[in-house]
């Protein structure tokens, strides 16, 4: 009886305390949900002062920011493309078509940076608390009053003078800002961010070495605490790809190759018995865009490596040519639209894709549009990349040396610049003394020379597309050139030197033309074209005033009618408006502003200056504003320093970006090795001092001595490589 009884003294024991710690437990639970219950509410309520800091850091932004609405720009001008979606359309509407003609200066900076001849000005302006942000060809990064242009901060990186690895001119396309920084990507591959108030460095990230032959150009984005950037230099062999750094230590967080490797999703479209996938080129030259909703972000893929030689690497080549969509919190592939199959005529896109919203067929659809160097606009849908204006896959001419893909892709549609060369051209523009081969867009090349179109020039390059709510339309600029291409021997990788594959250059003396486009996103058909007897090499910015911006390599920019193409107004500036404009406004007032500081493979006037315009701007002439850096003399070469070492290094510095390495396969000069200008040391002086056709002339940029050093250079090292 007595164990009996002590054994169920023991179960009431037990089981109280099992009671005890059960109801324990409820009353924890109770308080936790009382408490998340009640912070949640506090969430929700967030005009209220009392929220503390430490809960709303609880509830950071999901992966894709679905709730973030993506507005058109207005008083600012705060991102790359004006707002995430790449569309550089603004809603100010108090410049309008009806009061343009009162458009007039307000103030004009004199940045002291990039003016030389190896530099180019592409950077677009950043606006933001009144303040604008801009970078020049050297890379120096400014801070301006953007009421007066007066500098607040200036800072200059230190960039490897000696760098060979840049492809096409040194430039930088500007910045982003975001969290209180200014980030900025530079040309020696690394990426910073500088105090948005003052300018000091607060952190740098080597993105790649550019020692590989990679460097940056494009402006970086800022998007939801972090910043994305590509890298260039698909003509050194790289192996392309994005990368996400945090923006406030800025270390990497993810990286997307755009060449895949064996193993990786789509890697079976480069060979399996060799290593071509490791050079395979694919840069990104642009910024890309970002739907929120959808947690995505956007870009374009550059051309594969080598350039223009297909035999070493059979297969499509992905992601290579593409319009590419990723995770933007992750950096996972989502989907992809391959351009241009097995690239081998360097018809890369560079130019931004742009995202948009537009009702067709009475259903609202979230397309894309990539202005290509094909000539074509590639409308999408970008949810999952699938066309949105027809694209139907064509067969097209074959060789088997070059390994050609069997069909290519081609829109519905109008292109927006010529995609042949028949006889009737030769005739107008090449003349009785042409006897080369001629072909159409897709046509393969070999051993014998032949002239295409559109060429490596584009149809569209880097300079960014518009797009316009009202209008519905798409805006881009194009060029009209001839190139001519030809096998060269097999061209062997070396880290860190060109690897084109074969020989590309501008047919000598034939013309170089230029449009401007609208094309209707609904149709791809042009509703309006604009064509120049010069590239288009600016970029584009419309606005609610039922205008489009775009600058001219002479120097003006110029303003026509959305809706019709009329141009209604234009204004010189004193170098080549190579960049896009942008607006903005502050106390009540709308400006336009563009850095006009010309452009290497452009062929325009060098210079430094911003300029900005309202209406009734009351700029007295000639007045400029000093916002350099600093006041110290340029060193200049002088005749007792002048050499064959000279020589190159101003030839590098003034010539590379046109004539390419060795004066072959640049991007808008004629191969020297094969020039009889390049025979004559007299010629060459001439052509120097006066330029002619695309080049300018530096008789305002080199002084005799240096003319002389180039000339010595060319004649002596570079015209008897073609023997």
């Amino acid at each position: 009886m007595r164990d009996e009884s002590i054994s169920v003294w023991a179960k009431i024991f037990i089981g109280a305390i099992i009671c005890f710690v059960a109801l324990f437990v409820l009353y924890l639970m109770a308080d936790k949900e009382q408490v998340e219950e009640v912070e949640y509410a506090t969430i929700k309520v967030k005009e209220e002062p009392v929220i503390e800091t430490k809960i709303e850091e609880k509830v950071a932004p999901s992966p894709s920011n679905p709730n973030e609405k993506v507005e058109y720009a207005s008083t600012e001008w705060a991102i790359h493309g004006g707002d995430y979606y790449n569309r550089r359309y603004s809603m100010l509407n108090q410049i309008t078509t009806e009061n343009i003609g009162d458009l007039k200066p307000t103030w004009v900076s004199s940045l002291g940076s990039g003016a030389e001849a190896k530099y180019s000005g592409e950077a677009t302006p950043i606006v933001v608390d009144g303040v604008m942000f801009i970078t020049t060809g050297a890379n120096d990064v400014f801070a301006l009053d953007a009421k007066t242009g007066e500098q607040i901060w200036a800072y200059s990186p230190d960039i490897p003078q000696e760098m060979d690895t840049v492809c096409c001119g040194w430039t930088s396309r500007g910045v982003a800002v975001g969290d209180g920084k200014v980030y900025a990507g530079l040309l020696d591959a690394r990426l910073i961010a500088l105090d948005q108030k003052t300018g000091e460095l607060l952190w740098e990230t080597k993105v790649a070495e550019w020692e590989e032959g990679y460097t940056v150009t494009s402006a970086p984005l800022y998007y939801n605490g972090k910043v994305y950037t590509g890298v260039s230099g698909g003509e050194y062999g790289i192996r392309g790809r994005v990368m996400a750094y945090d923006s406030d230590l800025g270390y990497e967080v993810w990286r997307f190759y755009t060449i895949p490797g064996p193993g990786d999703m789509d890697g079976d479209t480069w060979p399996t018995d060799n290593n071509a996938w490791i050079t395979g080129g694919g840069p990104v030259w642009n910024t890309p865009a970002v739907d929120p909703e959808l947690g995505y972000i956007y870009f374009a893929t550059g051309n594969t490596a080598p350039d223009l030689d297909g035999s070493n690497r059979e297969g499509d080549n992905l992601y290579a040519n593409s319009v590419v969509a990723v995770n933007a919190e992750n950096g996972d592939y989502v989907w992809h639209f391959q351009e241009v199959h097995h690239d081998i005529w360097d018809m890369d896109p560079a130019n931004p894709v742009i995202l948009y919203d537009v009702e067709m067929d009475g259903v609202m659809r979230k397309g894309l549009g990539q202005a290509g160097k094909t000539g074509w606009v590639y409308f999408l849908d970008r949810t999952d990349g699938t066309p949105l204006v027809g694209i139907e896959e064509k067969p097209v001419p074959q060789l088997a040396e070059q390994k050609t893909a069997a069909t290519q892709p081609f829109p519905i549609g109008d292109s927006f610049v010529p995609q042949g060369v028949f006889q009737e051209d030769v005739d107008r523009d090449l003349g009785d003394t042409f006897e080369g081969k001629i072909g159409d867009i897709y046509t393969p090349f070999w051993e014998e020379p032949i002239t295409l179109k559109p060429g490596p020039s584009g149809g569209a390059n880097w300079p960014p597309s518009a797009y316009n709510p009202e209008t519905e339309y798409f805006y881009v600029l194009g060029n009209d050139t001839y190139f001519s291409f030809a096998r060269q021997e097999d061209e062997a990788f070396e880290e860190g030197s060109m690897y084109i594959g074969s020989i590309m250059q501008p047919v000598s003396n034939a013309p170089q033309r230029g449009t401007v486009t609208a094309i209707d996103v609904k149709t791809n058909k042009i509703a309006w074209q604009v064509d120049w007897d010069a590239q288009a090499y600016s970029g584009v910015l419309t606005t609610a005033g039922n205008l489009v911006f775009v600058g001219h390599n002479d120097g003006r920019l110029i303003a026509f009618d959305a809706k019709t193409g009329e141009e209604l107004w234009e204004y010189q500036m004193d170098a080549g408006a190579n960049a896009p404009s942008i607006t903005y406004e502050i106390d009540g007032e709308q400006y336009l502003a563009i850095y006009a500081a010309g452009n290497a493979l452009a062929g325009s006037k060098h210079g430094d200056k911003v300029y900005t315009f309202k209406l009734g701007g009351d700029l007295p002439e000639g007045k400029v504003i000093d916002a350099s850096i600093s006041s110290d003399e340029k060193v200049t070469t002088t005749s007792e320093t002048v050499s064959l070492n000279a020589g190159l290094e101003l030839y590098t510095n003034s010539c590379i970006a046109c004539h390419g390495n060795q004066g072959a396969n640049g991007h808008n000069g004629p191969n020297l090795q094969n020039s009889k200008i390049a025979e004559s040391k007299e010629a060459v002086i001439d052509r120097i001092t006066n330029g002619k056709n695309a080049m300018p002339s530096f008789k305002d940029t080199l002084t005799p001595e240096e003319m002389e050093a180039v000339a010595d250079y060319i004649v002596t090292v570079v015209s008897p490589l073609g023997e």
